[in-house]
């Protein structure tokens, strides 16, 4: 899959880290039906390889499907078995690497100008701002676009709705949201507020959105 050409259409990535595998599973489907796009399911979770086999199953093979913490060669091997099409790491190294090998494209995780620079030297496909709000936010976000004006940038890390309005108005590509969009449905909580809040996210996201 063409990941940047993805984060640029779609501009929001839905971020699955739950306690319950078949709530999470239950969760990603929602999104999906939603019309959230893009849907990383983070190796942190509890059975995280299987919410992935499962939720591919349920999606079909074309459909995205990301893995997020991705931190070794073996973390992307498994996960690309499993059904993942693109991985997502929390910073720079063996992960990137390896994904990128496997035909698996990267949105791998940086905060300073170094690590963008080595990050795109890896073959990463596009920038996770991680942990964004601690970095800086919107503005650091900014600064960032002076010297990368090119860069596909995805803050992620504390972007509620108002947040996700500046960081994309600052010029991310897309943002990246979990507990502000997930909530407690992966740990087996409301789906109802789930479809409801990815709504509204969705609403944020358009490029139509005043």
């Amino acid at each position: 899959m063409d990941l940047r050409a993805a984060l640029a259409a779609h501009r929001l990535v839905a971020i699955i880290r739950g306690t319950d595998p078949e709530a999470s599973v239950r969760a990603v489907l929602a999104l999906a039906e939603e019309g959230v796009e893009l849907i990383e399911v983070s190796l942190t979770g509890a059975d995280a390889l299987s919410v992935i086999e499962r939720a591919r199953k349920a999606l079909g093979p074309d459909r995205p499907l990301g893995v997020g913490t991705v931190l070794t060669a073996d973390d992307a091997c498994a996960a690309q078995r499993a059904g993942a099409n693109f991985a997502v790491t929390p910073a720079l190294g063996e992960g990137v690497a390896a994904a990128h090998e496997l035909g698996l494209p990267v949105l791998a995780g940086v905060v300073t100008p170094t690590e963008i620079v080595a990050a795109r030297s890896s073959g990463a496909a596009a920038l996770k701002i991680f942990p964004a709000a601690e970095a800086g936010g919107p503005a650091y976000l900014k600064a960032l676009r002076g010297p990368f004006p090119h860069e596909s940038f995805v803050p992620v890390g504390g972007v509620d709705e108002a947040a996700a309005r500046a960081y994309l108005a600052a010029g991310a590509t897309a943002v990246g949201v979990g507990s502000p969009l997930i909530g407690d449905a992966a740990d087996g909580g409301s789906l109802t507020a789930l479809r409801e809040r990815a709504r509204a996210f969705l609403t944020v996201v358009r490029k139509d959105t005043p």
